[in-house]
């Protein structure tokens, strides 16, 4: 359901998932969130908070498999960010802030819905770096940290920028923006060929999940749905620091990464391990390996909580 004080920034796109639709209180831009929990579920059950990747497509969707399969077991929610799926896609600066503090402000409704348990929390790709910012600046909200396929540890050099600066282009953002080109960009980027091109390239394998195609392509239609997607292009999504963002990550960290497709250099990732204990797991799999093999991405994942239950 969408609370009466909400109204949908994106009349006729349909739900990602099922479960509850609602949208985070307070007067700005509504921001989208879906929630289920088995039924009988105690409100001191420890929820559980997935949050998807960013690319020109992006949405809820893409965290559908670990969704469902949670939705039966505990208090599960899963964000659309800013920009994305059935939140707000209005003309304005999409940042690292803006972001994190989506992250945040579902954490605190959770909070507020569970009796402030620590959640745990899994994100896709570039939102691993919003993850692990929340969970920087707010450790005691998180119990654990789940990252998949995380960006930004990709070569032995640090990304040691000042805090929270980025690797935004300025005159990429400006062109992408403004031009009078950008509506007729963004619907080349965004056909459907394309799609279904850069999910190949994620799965590493033309065996891709159709009904993730079928929504991403929904999702692109969508008025404004070229903004969010401007920002990540021009790389004001990805940060300039995060290598300090990650080392200052309190809960215990869990990574996973597939060995298919584009998202398979994790050069940092054995440091990090090393020096702040992150549990790391290999899967033989492309950038979203819960589409692929949901047992053992579950079974990994089971055996990382228990550890810190």
């Amino acid at each position: 359901m969408t609370p009466a004080n909400r109204v949908s920034p994106t009349p006729g796109l349909p739900p990602a998932l099922v479960g509850s639709l609602a949208y985070l209180p307070g007067d700005g831009p509504p921001i989208a969130y879906y929630a289920d929990r088995p039924a009988g579920t105690l409100d001191g059950a420890r929820p559980l908070l997935l949050i998807h990747s960013v690319n020109a497509a992006a949405s809820a969707a893409e965290v559908r498999p670990l969704y469902e399969h949670y939705r039966s077991r505990r208090p599960v929610y899963a964000i659309d960010l800013p920009g994305y799926g059935l939140s707000d896609r209005s003309d304005r600066v999409y940042s690292l802030r803006l972001m994190t503090d989506a992250v945040h402000a579902l954490t605190t409704e959770i909070a507020d819905r569970h009796g402030a348990t620590p959640i745990d929390a899994i994100a896709v790709s570039l939102a691993s770096e919003f993850l692990a910012r929340a969970a920087s600046e707010r450790p005691d909200a998180y119990r654990t940290v789940g990252l998949v396929s995380a960006t930004g540890l990709n070569r032995d050099k640090p990304f040691d920028g000042p805090p929270g600066s980025t690797r935004g282009q300025a005159w990429l953002l400006s062109w992408l923006g403004r031009s009078r080109w950008s509506p007729a960009l963004f619907r080349l980027l965004t056909r459907p060929g394309v799609i279904r091109f850069f999910l190949q390239k994620t799965w590493g394998s033309k065996e891709i999940d159709e009904a993730l195609y079928e929504y991403d392509v929904l999702t692109t239609r969508v008025d404004g749905a070229r903004r969010a997607p401007f920002y990540f292009l021009s790389a004001y999504l990805f940060a300039a620091d995060i290598t300090r963002v990650y080392e200052a990550v309190v809960p215990p960290v869990w990574l996973v990464h597939g060995t298919r497709g584009d998202f398979t250099d994790y050069r940092a990732a054995p440091r990090l391990a090393t020096a702040r204990g992150w549990t790391v797991d290999v899967m033989a799999t492309g950038a979203m390996p819960y589409f692929e093999d949901l047992p053992g991405f579950v079974a990994a994942y089971e055996r990382f909580v228990a550890g810190h239950a």
